[in-house]
């Protein structure tokens, strides 16, 4: 296509005007959609839509991130939780000269008493217990010292000596048993009114002393002992001399440590149990913290050392060949929010580290 250039005569100011008019109707008569310079309604629409649909899929993905951060913080917590908690069992346990509950498991009920198992919500008893509760308990092991003394708080004669002269309540309670603990499984607590029957067994007591035996055939040994902790009707242990002064069977029966005073150093339950969905651990004090005037069995503080507990298991493995008696423990911790679980299990020695 050929192109014409116009240039204007100066000489001609008519012809110039005319070509002035000539390129001005030429520009507006091909060219007029350079001059439309917006956006149409539907143009408009469509941005908007294309826009919040960009919105609604970033805010997605932020949500989705934050819930993923959300339930990455509260699985940490569970899990911190329940570390927590069985890191206190295994150190109470691993560090006990004794194992209080669970019993081993009695031929004469038709529970297992040495399994103790607990659910939230509750599950149901098995047998003729009434309601199934799991509990743990050990005698006090010796690193508590909670009143600074120097003193292991289990020594509570401070003769450097631990549970060797037990009064006929081993726990020194007054009350069946461990005071307010279900100790036979049966669903029920501190029954049978006597004091001296430190099993729950049908308020029998003293029947089983500290002989190495099991006296009175639930297959527990040791567990129910009297004011003369081995029933062999002497001071200590008769014959022998206990204390090493050079006398034999000083003092009267119950005096068994020999020191001139009897039922002065008994068993400190540390318990650990559920409180609805809370894993209590209840540790005895050297202070008389009942407000009664006398430090004893019933002196104790408690508290939660794990919140929305699920499931919490407890089994005393019947001994074998190898004496050493194991523990099994289980801990579930479940979110109310989310539901999500965090389970832990373990198995531990009595008195492993000592």
């Amino acid at each position: 296509m050929a192109i014409t250039t116009l240039q204007s005569d100066k000489s001609n100011p008519e012809v110039s005007a005319n070509i002035r008019r000539v390129g001005c109707a030429s520009c507006t008569t091909i060219n007029p959609q350079y001059t439309q310079l917006g956006l149409t309604f539907v143009e408009i629409l469509m941005v908007l839509v294309i826009g919040s649909m960009l919105i609604l899929a970033i805010g997605k993905v932020v949500g989705q991130a934050l819930d993923t951060n959300d339930e990455i913080r509260e699985r940490n917590e569970l899990s911190q939780q329940a570390r927590f908690a069985m890191e206190r069992m295994v150190r109470a346990v691993s560090n006990t000269h004794r194992l209080l509950l669970p019993l081993a498991d009695n031929p004469n009920t038709n529970w297992p008493e040495n399994i103790r198992e607990e659910t939230v919500p509750p599950s149901p008893p098995i047998g003729d217990s009434t309601k199934a509760t799991a509990v743990l308990a050990v005698t006090l092991p010796l690193y508590s010292d909670l009143d600074g003394d120097g003193v292991p708080d289990a020594d509570d004669d401070a003769d450097n000596q631990i549970d060797e002269d037990m009064p006929n309540n081993m726990s020194y309670s007054q009350a069946p048993g461990i005071y307010l603990i279900d100790d036979d499984g049966d669903g029920q607590i501190d029954e049978g009114g006597a004091p001296g029957d430190d099993d729950e067994n049908n308020s029998v007591t003293g029947e089983d002393p500290m002989n190495g035996f099991d006296d009175d055939g639930d297959g527990n040994v040791d567990e129910d002992a009297n004011k003369d902790m081995n029933a062999d009707g002497c001071a200590g242990i008769c014959d022998i001399d206990d204390d090493g002064d050079g006398q034999l069977d000083e003092g009267n029966t119950d005096d068994d440590d020999e020191d001139g005073v009897s039922d002065e150093d008994w068993y400190n339950p540390v318990v650990f149990y559920l409180n609805g969905d809370a894993l209590i651990e209840r540790m005895p004090v050297p202070w008389d913290e009942s407000g009664d005037s006398n430090v004893t069995g019933r002196d104790y503080v408690a508290s939660a050392i794990a919140d929305n507990v699920t499931h919490f298991r407890v089994e005393r493995i019947p001994l074998s060949d190898v004496r050493a008696q194991l523990v099994d423990l289980t801990l579930e911790l479940t979110s109310p929010v989310s539901g999500e679980s965090v389970t832990l299990q373990t198995q531990v020695r009595v008195g492993g580290t000592l």
